[in-house]
């Protein structure tokens, strides 16, 4: 047993430094068989699920859920630096020394000269800068920068708001009537040409996260919501239907239509 190990076996209590020697362990020729082969892509969608299930415990407003997962996402941010670092790229204080940078420069009204009494300021300043430090240079940039990654909804949500800054921003009438004309379209070619089918659906969820948006919603969110309630409705149909002593695959979708409305009205 290495000296390392023993010191850490001695503790307590450890910082973000003891859980980098950890993870440089585990990845050692005697460390763990698994984690010493994980790549960069190998565990990036674990990544995704630590960040998704630190969401599940904001919404559940749970300080000791919140404290597990948000430790189970350092030890993703740890897990890829140590990777990085045994490529001899950046280490750990890179990453620290990087964002706190960052911060800095992104906060003028905090760190320099300038004033930003509210919000709004803050955003614009923080804009600015951002396309300076990335070398954005047009608006176009701006919106090719949005990760490719992000959930559909999230990504077009984001273009919509940097378009926006552009001077693209319609009233909410003029979404509304796009949507309800692509609506028209998509009834007329649903059936006959999937490719404009599918062009008129992917403009009508666009515009509907464009309008959520403006009405200071997050589409995500309000999608999330949306399955929620879904499934608390279709559990208390199918309820209903078990109780009459029924197989929901048995019935037509009239009767199911009927079984629904009776149910969630």
């Amino acid at each position: 047993m290495s000296d390392k190990i023993k010191e850490l076996l001695a503790k307590d209590s450890f910082d973000i430094n003891d859980l980098a020697d950890i993870v440089v362990i585990l990845r050692s020729e005697n460390g763990c068989p698994w984690d010493k082969v994980q790549t960069h892509k190998s565990i990036k969608k674990d990544f995704l699920e630590e960040v998704y299930e630190v969401m599940e415990a904001i919404d559940c407003d749970s300080p000791e859920m919140m404290r597990e997962e948000l430790g189970d996402v350092l030890l993703q941010v740890v897990f890829h630096t140590v990777i990085e670092t045994e490529n001899n790229n950046f280490r750990l204080d890179d990453v620290i020394t990087d964002i706190c940078k960052k911060l800095i420069i992104r906060h003028p009204h905090v760190f320099g000269s300038v004033e930003a009494d509210n919000v709004e300021t803050v955003l614009k300043n923080w804009d600015t800068i951002k396309k300076e430090t990335k070398g954005q240079e047009t608006y176009s940039d701006t919106l090719k920068s949005v990760p490719k990654n992000f959930p559909a909804l999230m990504r077009a949500q984001k273009l919509s708001k940097r378009a926006a800054r552009a001077g693209v921003e319609y009233d909410n009438a003029h979404d509304i009537s796009a949507l309800e004309n692509a609506v028209k379209a998509l009834e007329n070619s649903a059936d006959s040409d999937k490719a404009v089918a599918a062009k008129q659906l992917g403009e009508i969820m666009f515009t509907c996260a464009s309008l959520a948006r403006k009405l200071d919603l997050d589409a995500e969110e309000v999608l999330t919501d949306t399955n929620n309630n879904y499934i608390e409705k279709f559990e208390k149909t199918e309820n209903a239907v078990r109780q009459n002593g029924q197989d929901m695959t048995a019935l037509s979708i009239n009767e199911l239509d009927a079984y629904w409305r009776e149910q969630n009205e």
